[in-house]
């Protein structure tokens, strides 16, 4: 199910998203138990943290797991025991810093950093894959051990691969986390080639 985007993006149009997410969760397979659900927002996760998103969640779903993009990288990077990291992210300086300050908590460090500085969804959203796959190859990614792509509407997905295979490094996205997070949550631990090391180191 869809929560309504509110733009440009700042914290206030992120917190503000999630005023309905009970309701948005009971309509997915109303009054059915469901083992995980997925809040697919990096930034909205941080803005509103991590526990509001899960109690408003399970308000509507009892005792399901509940995951997210932010909660999702972090679990992944671990799971690879990788302490060192690039971060990329489309997003403005505000939230960048919440982004940045998140990963410094959970204990990794941020060998380098860079962004669009978009203020919306939409722009975020319209980015070419190509483009931003030729920006990325060209980060300062020299002391990491990974890069970290931050944000559901950007499309890096399909560039994963190729970019791993470009710089070296092993590539972890959100909604790569994600997925990866989810399926494994509910028992499915099989080896996916073609979307980088995170789906074929099961």
């Amino acid at each position: 199910n869809r929560l309504h985007f509110y733009n440009p993006l700042t914290k206030k149009n992120l917190v503000k998203m999630i005023e309905n997410l009970t309701e948005v969760t009971a309509n997915i397979l109303p009054d059915q138990t469901l083992d995980t659900v997925a809040y697919g927002c990096t930034s909205g996760t941080l803005a509103a943290g991590v526990e509001q998103i899960v109690n408003k969640i399970q308000s509507a779903k009892p005792n399901c797991k509940v995951t997210t993009p932010i909660t999702s990288a972090v679990n992944a990077l671990k799971y690879l025991n990788l302490k060192k990291i690039s971060i990329f992210t489309p997003y403005i300086q505000s939230i960048n810093e919440t982004v940045i300050s998140h990963f410094k908590n959970e204990g990794f460090s941020i060998e380098s950093f860079s962004s669009f500085n978009l203020e919306t969804d939409l722009d975020i959203g319209r980015i070419d894959p190509k483009y931003l796959l030729e920006v990325l190859t060209k980060m300062d990614i020299g002391g990491a051990e990974a890069i970290f792509v931050s944000c559901t509407a950007l499309p890096v997905f399909e560039i994963i691969q190729e970019l791993e295979n470009k710089t070296k490094k092993i590539v972890i996205s959100s909604n790569q986390a994600l997925i990866w997070d989810t399926i494994r949550s509910v028992g499915c631990n099989s080896s996916i080639d073609g979307y980088g090391k995170l789906f074929n180191n099961n």
